[in-house]
């Protein structure tokens, strides 16, 4: 039986919708099908297409549709003269679309519309891109693809389920409307997708009925979830009061399907097609379906695998345009799989051919067709974050033969997997000299379907092995003895041995082919790893090295050559803020520590700037830090933070750049947040940022979390004790924070260390600042306020949300000194208060305790306190000698008996190497080794 509809009105988006049933003629009597009327539904079900049902004998009735006859073969053809929703027989006045660098393609993936609120995010994106025109395409929403071949599995499989399982997909995208969209865009928005459900609800009942579904009723069903999300991502720019028009792209996108994996895209008809949609939808932004596309007899169909990276591609190269950004929710194209290698670093620039190779191989990159298309006009691809926006990702280009050198600091781009494999070896010496061979094995091989992974052959032609997924071996190795029964029975062959449990490692890189003792090292490191290599294969192009290697071996192989090619020297861009004490002190620490670090540790610091207040200097290949001071003094130039910045962190042959603030300037901590940002790694003693408004810290902080670069600061606290590490090592692990109490100021621990007999605090006062224990005015110290600061970032630290304000704070500096105009005067007025001090101390002697100034952390009852406090003289804090800090850690394991550290918390030389230890736990992160 063969039913032929109508031809099709114009669709609902431009004409008023049709108000009849569709009715298909049947040869067979008292035969009917009645349609839903949606006009929706009935341009895409059918727009010349075929759909075959199974033989089957039944009669159904009820709800407004009728079957009733003995079909042979249900098959049901329809056509449509149908572009944009606009039929063809119109003539229209084209409106010629623009092409070219004015155009930017952006691609959403389904985590990046997953919710309402990523949703937003997206449209702010686009918002945000100046480009002049934009064309966007985006994805179904999260799980919503899967969602859909699930409906179409219970369906055919005559589940009943699969109307809940309809309804779930109703439901999430309902919801996410109504958190999106309010007033008429809500409701027709919910319109179209309510006429869409009970479309697919109808076509799902005849699958059910049938028990199954062709390949279009599938593709048809599928790509429902673009299509709703390019929908409310159209409304949600427009509601900004942007133009912006939504596409179809079953109405632009004509595609060949080469097999059920594979389609060839027709960029004549498709270019045809684009030029008639954008005259009847011209638009500065396009919000494009993603996935879905149509055959040249306009049936509905998909890009398979990746078919929205792919969609993006095709249409980059439509418009020509100056860029097509696919936006994942990774930082870029890491130079191996971070979930096997953490010192897996992101390339900021890989070859289209380097691309192609690694995602052959493995790497989440892209599909290899995807590249084919941007590859053919010259069009960067750009992968980037969507929850990391400072991330720059990794551009896919063709770079400039003259630029190329540079650009590349290791011949190795990168080094992809590839497990559960199996090697199959023909062998025999009757294969030498016989031509056919080859292509008999083959033959043999493409007869089952299996997929080809790796070829190896003996140049004696002795043997061929090659790698196929595991899962397939059984059939291929059947298929070949098969075929060469005669051949192993007359001995010609000698074997078809199968070796399982393979996995393939292959190393990618354009500049392989031109630079010797590639495969040297990777075989040096991959024997020093002790891993036997089972296969070799390398094509002329040299553009990989691919190696096959036991599958338990694969993550020791991967970290061994990855280790070998990209850690042995890890550069580090370092600016340093503050060449006073401190800083001074640092900058003779690394030069004395450079060579070391070089030669032992692979490490390279490279100090490229240099600024004080007033004068800065710079250097584009490393300051000399042998003569800094005679070079800041001969060749500094008026300091400009912003300048700085940019000569430091803009020099593209390192990386990596860490700027090191030494000062204890507020306005300097408040580049910290844009610095990170940027890219940027942040080390610092200075107490400011942490401590300053919670607000800005909270802001900080969660920068600090989302992005890829580090902020360190262990030594705002104890100089160069471990207590910021310690406190977070407790918190990792899972210990619950209840008090923490320290002495933490090493000024102040002096002072109470040495008030002691009859001597006078103001005596001690003076005493320490002579030694230069004390800021230049000792009321920075007595007023309390740095302890409070140190208190205030351990409590953030363990979780309390507290502002300076909040903590009572015990100052030593009496009420009428506060008002001296000079630290001389202040000292010189300070023995007049000696009694009170002389006082309490003498009470706490007399009880058998000791004086001490202390900071408080009390998580329990979320509050601290700075407050000068009596202790036990066989207390802890009793026991400190010179200017000693020491912090006792209660918690829930450490509540009989407190953790405590203990040791020198002032002082320049630990100061500063506290701050070295920050610089090496980065350098350590960004892959040198540990």
């Amino acid at each position: 039986m063969r039913l032929t509809m109508a031809t099709l009105k114009p669709s609902s988006a431009v004409s008023p919708a049709i108000s009849n049933p569709i009715r298909f003629g049947c040869s067979t009597p008292q035969c009917s099908v009645r349609v839903p009327k949606q006009p929706s539904f009935r341009r895409r079900l059918v727009s010349t297409t075929s759909f075959v049902l199974p033989r089957f004998r039944r009669t159904i009735g009820g709800g407004g549709g009728l079957i009733r006859c003995e079909l042979p073969d249900f098959h049901l053809s329809a056509t449509a003269t149908t572009v944009a929703g606009v039929s063809t027989e119109n003539s229209v006045d084209q409106v010629q679309i623009p092409k070219g660098e004015m155009w930017s393609v952006h691609k959403f993936g389904g985590t990046c519309v997953g919710n309402s609120q990523r949703i937003r995010n997206v449209a702010e994106v686009i918002i945000n891109d100046n480009s002049e025109r934009k064309l966007v395409v985006v994805s179904a929403m999260s799980k919503v693809t899967d969602m859909m071949y699930d409906l179409l599995r219970k369906a055919q499989s005559r589940d009943d389920s699969y109307l809940s399982a309809l309804e779930a997909v109703l439901e999430k995208h309902r919801l996410t409307a109504r958190d999106l969209l309010d007033g008429e865009d809500l409701a027709s928005f919910l319109s179209h997708l309510h006429n869409d459900i009970s479309n697919l609800k109808a076509m799902l009942r005849a699958i059910y009925i049938a028990g199954h579904a062709s390949e279009s009723f599938s593709d048809f069903v599928a790509g429902h979830g673009e299509l709703w999300s390019a929908q409310m991502l159209s409304y949600v720019v427009r509601k900004t009061g942007l133009e912006c028009k939504w596409m179809d792209t079953r109405d632009v996108l004509i595609v060949n399907p080469t097999s059920s994996n594979q389609v060839d895209p027709d960029f004549g008809e498709s270019e045809k097609r684009l030029e008639k949609w954008f005259s009847l939808n011209p638009s500065k932004i396009i919000i494009a379906t993603g996935f879905i596309a149509s055959t040249p007899q306009n049936i509905p169909t998909t890009l398979k695998r990746d078919g929205s990276d792919f969609s993006a591609a095709i249409i980059g190269a439509l418009l020509r345009a100056r860029q097509v950004t696919i936006w994942t929710d990774v930082d870029g194209v890491y130079s191996a799989d971070p979930r096997k290698v953490n010192e897996a670093v992101i390339l900021e620039t890989l070859s289209y051919q380097e691309a192609w190779e690694m995602s052959y191989f493995g790497a989440n990159v892209l599909h290899p067709r995807t590249i084919i298309p941007v590859m053919r006009y010259n069009i960067p691809i750009v992968i980037r974050n969507i929850f990391n926006l400072s991330a720059p990702g990794t551009v896919i280009c063709q770079p400039p033969e003259d630029d190329f050198d540079l650009k590349l600091t290791t011949p190795v781009k990168g080094f992809a997997t590839i497990d559960n494999l199996a090697l199959i070896n023909v062998e025999g010496t009757g294969m030498a000299g016989v031509p056919g061979t080859a292509s008999d094995i083959f033959g043999a091989v493409k007869d089952v379907g299996a997929n080809v992974i790796m070829i190896s052959q003996a140049s004696s032609e002795h043997s061929v092995c090659f790698a196929v997924p595991e899962k397939e071996v059984k059939a291929v190795s059947e298929a070949l003895r098969s075929r060469f029964s005669e051949a192993l029975k007359a001995g010609r062959l000698s074997q078809i041995e199968v070796i399982p449990n393979c996995s393939i490692l292959a190393a990618v890189g354009q500049k392989m082919a031109s630079t010797p003792g590639v495969s040297c090292t990777l075989f040096s490191a991959l024997a020093k790893a002790n891993i036997n290599v089972r296969a070799i294969s390398q094509g002329c192009s040299e553009y990989n090295v691919t190696v096959v290697i036991k599958r338990e071996d694969s993550v020791k192989a991967l970290r061994a050559v990855h280790s070998r090619f990209f850690l042995s020297r890890t550069t580090l861009a370092v600016g340093i803020i503050g060449p006073g004490l401190i800083g001074a002190t640092l900058l003779d620490q690394l030069r004395d520590q450079a060579a070391v670090l070089k030669q032992e540790f692979n490490i390279d610091l490279r100090v490229l700037g240099i600024t004080g207040s007033k004068t800065m200097l710079l250097s584009d290949i490393g300051i000399d830090l042998s003569r800094w001071k005679e070079l800041l003094n001969e060749k500094g130039t008026e300091a400009n933070l912003d300048k700085f910045t940019q000569q430091v962190h803009g020099n593209h042959f390192i990386p990596n750049t860490v700027l090191v603030d030494c000062t204890a300037d507020s306005a300097i901590a408040s580049h910290y947040y844009d610095w990170l940002r940027k890219g940027i790694h942040v080390i610092t003693p200075n107490k400011k940022a942490n401590s300053g408004p919670l607000d800005q810290y909270l802001k900080l902080r969660d920068l600090q979390r989302k992005s890829y670069t580090h902020y360190f600061y262990e030594a705002t606290v104890g100089a160069g004790l471990p207590i910021i590490s310690t406190l977070r090592g407790l918190l990792e692990t899972g210990d619950k924070i209840l008090r923490i109490e320290g002495i933490c100021s090493g000024t102040l621990s002096y002072l109470f260390n040495n008030f002691v007999g009859d001597r006078s605090f103001s005596d001690v006062v003076s005493e320490a600042k002579k030694a230069g224990f004390t800021e230049p005015d000792p009321r920075d110290d007595l007023s309390g306020t740095d302890v409070a600061r140190k208190v205030i970032i351990l409590a953030r630290e363990s979780g309390l949300r507290l502002d300076l304000g909040d903590l009572p704070i015990r100052s030593l500096v009496p009420e009428p000194l506060k008002g001296c105009t000079s630290a001389e005067e202040f000292m010189e007025k300070l023995p007049q208060y000696d009694e009170d001090l002389a006082k309490e101390r003498l009470e706490a002697e007399n009880s058998g305790e000791v004086l001490r100034y202390v900071g408080v952390v009390d998580a329990v009852n979320q509050k601290g306190t700075v407050e000068l406090r009596r202790y036990k003289k066989e207390h802890p804090f009793a026991q400190l000698a010179g200017s000693d800090n020491i912090i006792a850690f209660t918690t829930t394991r450490y509540k009989d008996h407190p953790l405590i550290v203990r040791g020198p918390g002032a002082g320049a030389q630990v100061t500063a190497g506290g701050i070295f230890s920050d610089i090496l736990r980065l350098a350590s992160y960004l892959g040198a080794p540990s």
